[in-house]
Order: C-alpha cells, then structure tokens, then sequence
C-alpha cells in the first residue's frame, strides 16, 4: 500500500479564520464601539446620556422640527424610551415643541438655540475619527465611501437599517443619467450632475422618493 496517500494534508495554519463577512462587521462594531465611546464621554460632561446625545445630532439639520415618532423610528428606540429623552432635554432647554409645518394640529420638535450650539459640539467629541479618515488617501476614502453606501444600501433593501435623507431615496435623484461620466448621476432639484463621492447620507432637501424607486435606485447603484 502506498502509504503516501494515507497521508493527510497538514492543517493549515489559517482555517480558523472568520468568513470576510464576519471580519468585516467585526471591524464595523469595533469602530463603532470606539465612536459610541467618544459620545459616552461627552454625554457625561454634559449631563446627558447617548440617546439625548442622538436626538440633538438627529435635530441640528432639521430646522423645520421632527415628530416624537420619527425620532424614535430614526434611531431605533420605542417611542417611550425617545419620549423620556426629549422631556428631559425639553427641561433642560434645549428643545423646543412647536406646530408642525406639514400638520398643524401634530407637534415637531426642534433645536434651541442652546442647543444648536451643544449639538454643534457633539461633532467634536469624534473628531478623532474625522481626522484619521482625512489622513487616508482620497482614492481609499472614496473606496470606502462607496463600500459603505453599497452596505447600507443591502440593509435598507432588508429593511433593517432606518430611513435616511440619502440621496438614492430622494425624488430628485436621477441614476445613472450621464453614464460614463465621472458624475454619473444627476440631482433634478439643483439641475446638476452628481458624482458618487458627492453622494449625501443626511440632505436637508431631501423627499422621499416612492419605496419602489427607492429600492431599484439602490439596486441600481450596484452595477454603475
């Protein structure tokens, strides 16, 4: 008997290594716990905790005001965890309640003025983060960008990523309407073509597109 093939190949040194997908969402969490960190920290020198913290980065580019059941909705909480935050932020005055401008007889709550100025600070308690992903070469953010766009495009199709003002949901958003362009798509409210790396995740003009458009448009954007 050939005892060489009664041999088995030795194991190699790397088969316990996670599936890409696994390191991938490893790393996600990893730098979001690091983020989530930074805005622990700030939310104890101001008194607050990290929900109250969202709530005031959710509201510093919606002048017009939000619903209690948006907010909630947007950052995954139940309504009554999203109501304890806003009367205690609403105390503290840094939001205000006020008539909502699509409905008058429905409540929208916005930033005070005190509370523009505290949200503006937030973004400062992760500038760590803003400035290593500016120390990356463009081409490795702009591959980044669109990875992360192509990500969560897959969780919203799944629906288990909230609503954004993103462009791809947009009404104006035409894809794909100048093909082989560096700026392939086009914004119809503005009447200008629309470049991947310009590509908004939070747009104050942003519509909601229908939901079939808005899923063929993320669908789409795979195959540009």
């Amino acid at each position: 008997m050939n005892t060489a093939s009664m041999e088995t190949n030795p194991p190699s040194p790397w088969q316990d290594t996670p599936a890409k997908s696994e390191r991938i969402v490893c790393a996600i969490t990893r730098i979001a716990s690091v983020l989530r960190s930074g805005a622990w920290q700030f939310a104890t020198t101001e008194g607050l905790n990290p929900t109250q913290v969202d709530i005031l980065e959710a509201l510093r580019s919606r002048k017009d005001g939000v619903r209690l059941s948006w907010i909630a909705q947007y950052l995954g909480v139940t309504a009554a965890s999203a109501s304890d935050s806003i009367t205690s932020l609403t105390a503290k005055g840094l939001i205000e309640k006020g008539r909502d401008s699509a409905d008058g007889r429905a409540v929208a709550l916005r930033l005070t003025g005190s509370g523009h100025d505290l949200a503006a600070r937030i973004s400062n308690s992760v500038s760590f983060a803003h400035d290593a992903v500016s120390e990356l070469p463009p081409s490795t953010q702009e591959a980044l960008f669109e990875s992360l766009l192509a990500l969560i495009g897959k969780l919203q199709q799944s629906e288990r990523f909230p609503e954004i003002r993103a462009c791809v949901t947009c009404k104006y958003f035409a894809i794909n309407r100048h093909p082989g362009t560096e700026a392939p798509h086009h914004c119809t409210l503005v009447n200008a073509p629309l470049s991947v790396s310009l590509l908004r995740l939070d747009c104050p003009e942003h519509d909601p597109a229908q939901t079939a458009v808005a899923v063929q448009n993320w669908q789409e954007l795979e195959s540009v």
